[in-house]
């Protein structure tokens, strides 16, 4: 059994809690007027204000200790090292190497990747100028003016994401969607709206064998031939990002129109490798490539910086001591931009599928808890839905709050609002309003005794809820890069530190499993052997479709 919670470094936090978890936010800026300068950050063109977190410098000496004991510097020199660091399939974690800006190899099993990777790259940038050049035709004859991202999970939210979030760099020769959901609903309102002869089909799936990819997959083909009655113009609809080539071949599409991808690139640290090939799409190569120097900047800064002077680090480290030892259970994503809308589903993946673990590298249970849930909305929607069990339901949920300070919109009053009521949030989330206060305002209101009495449980406030705020000066590909492996490089450490392989997602497979054999039963017409809900579920089904 894993008892992270047996180790000194942890004893000690635990103690630290014990004696300082009385302290309101409040008091610790009062108390410290240096207090925002000593706790924040900047790197890579991001600025990370964590200082309204209920932590002291002492709170991150232990912390430091911690990371420490998990041999946290070593391991990140793995990560970048390409050591097989996803021990249960045996496979090096290098999505950092599609970033790689620095000329220098990267090696796996003793091999450099970097040409294999800066080929497929070429080859991206060549497809996405021939499309928006014209020089890729439909069948017909026609210019492509539409793009269909057929894949899922990571080969849908992130780029996705990405797409929504850089819509001012969106060129003007295509426009790009996206289908994920096996639900015939999505692909078939997508379909609708588009004509055969001017679109091109993205499919992104690793082993190419993926349910829902390949049903949707399979769904398009039809539609295409439908329109052409020729099975040569699928070579001039689909291309393919697979490891699987045969499969590939065996769906239609030229196997010179299919993009590599690596078992070391995992599904949600994807969009960085030719699974970004609808980004590229999107707003050009050049951007694509803007993006991953972001990224890049912040992979530097991450494997040469001072644990208590890193970025991602910091981050992670402050989630541990809310995940652990302030007990959340999970993380509001709160960013402050429209663009940024699809961002808190992205995370939800990158994280939840990397640290929703129970147990630990070598397969024995934690005795601590791991990924909290993740979830969010962009503001300021959230703060008419669930904002009001932020500030004062029984639970308290640390925020992250993200925000450009520049606009891109020529609504500039808009934008003061918004970055006003970013920064008015995690204010009050912090400050509260006490009882007394809160008597002030009513008298001046004309209130009598009663019904100040009446109303001031309901107007206070406690505060003291944590928050960190991470600043951008725009929203521009490398903020965004910078962004995304902020984010990643948080996860992977507070899995080195929890000692779980945040690299592998053997918890998606058994419903998998179970699917593909439900499948097989309705084909059939006869539920098989399952409990009683199951069973009486399919009876249903096969009842309704009589």
């Amino acid at each position: 059994m894993n008892n992270r919670s047996d180790r000194p470094s942890w004893k000690a936090l635990d103690q630290h809690y014990s004696e300082s978890k009385d302290i309101h936010l409040n008091d610790l800026f009062e108390n410290d007027p240096e207090r925002f300068s000593k706790f924040s950050i900047e790197a890579a063109g991001l600025f990370l204000d964590y200082s309204k977190n209920h932590l002291s410098a002492e709170t991150l000496d232990f912390l430091a200790v911690l990371a420490n004991e998990s041999c946290l510097k070593e391991r990140i020199a793995d990560l970048f090292a390409g050591k097989k660091l996803n021990n249960t399939e045996n496979r090096a974690v290098l999505h950092t190497a599609l970033r790689n800006f620095s000329e220098q190899p990267v090696y796996v099993d003793g091999q450099d990747v970097m040409p294999a990777i800066m080929s497929v790259q070429h080859r991206m940038r060549a497809l996405v100028e021939s499309v928006h050049l014209g020089g890729w035709r439909g069948f017909s004859g026609k210019r492509i003016t539409d793009i269909v991202n057929i894949g899922i999970g990571g080969s849908d939210l992130g780029p996705r994401m990405v797409v929504s979030a850089l819509s001012r760099q969106a060129v003007q020769e295509v426009d790009v969607h996206f289908v994920s959901n096996v639900d015939g609903e999505e692909l078939s309102q997508r379909l609708s709206k588009l004509s055969p002869e001017t679109t091109l089909f993205v499919v992104v799936s690793k082993t190419f064998t993926t349910l829902e990819t390949m049903t949707n997959a399979r769904s398009a083909k039809k539609w295409l031939l439908a329109g052409y009655s020729d099975n040569a113009a699928i070579a001039n609809h689909f291309v393919a990002v697979s490891a699987n080539l045969k499969a590939v071949k065996a769906f239609g599409i030229n196997p010179d129109n299919s993009f590599e991808i690596w078992d070391w690139v995992g599904g949600r640290f994807s969009l960085w490798s030719a699974v970004g090939l609808s980004i590229a799409l999107a707003v050009g190569m050049d951007s694509f490539e803007r993006l991953l120097k972001g990224a890049y900047l912040m992979d530097e800064h991450f494997s040469q910086s001072p644990l208590l002077e890193n970025m991602p680090v910091i981050l992670a480290l402050v989630g541990i001591w809310n995940r652990n030892f302030q007990k959340a259970s999970s993380v509001a994503v709160l960013p402050y931009d429209h663009r940024l809308s699809r961002f808190p589903a992205y995370l939800q993946q990158c994280d939840m599928e990397s640290n929703g673990k129970s147990v630990d590298r070598e397969g024995h249970p934690i005795t601590v808890e791991t990924s909290p849930v993740i979830w969010g909305e962009v503001g300021t929607n959230g703060q008419h839905a669930f904002y009001q069990s932020l500030h004062q339901g029984t639970q308290p949920v640390p925020a992250d709050f993200i925000v450009a300070l520049k606009s891109d919109c020529n609504l500039k009053e808009h934008h003061k609002l918004l970055v006003a009521n970013c920064f008015a949030q995690s204010e009050a989330l912090m400050k509260g309003k006490t009882a007394e206060e809160v008597c002030i305002e009513l008298k001046k209101r004309g209130l009598n005794e009663r019904e100040i009495s009446r109303l001031v449980g309901h107007e206070t406030f406690d505060g003291n809820r944590p928050s960190n705020t991470i600043l951008m000066d725009r929203l521009t590909p490398e903020a965004l890069g910078a962004l995304i492996a902020l984010y990643e490089h948080k996860i992977s450490v507070q899995g080195i530190i929890w000692d779980i392989n945040s690299f592998d997602q053997w918890g998606v497979e058994l419903g998998k499993q179970l699917a593909n054999v439900i499948v097989e039963e309705i084909d059939g017409g006869l539920p098989g052997r399952h409990d009683s809900s199951t069973h009486g579920l399919l009876t249903r089904y096969h009842l309704v479709q009589k």
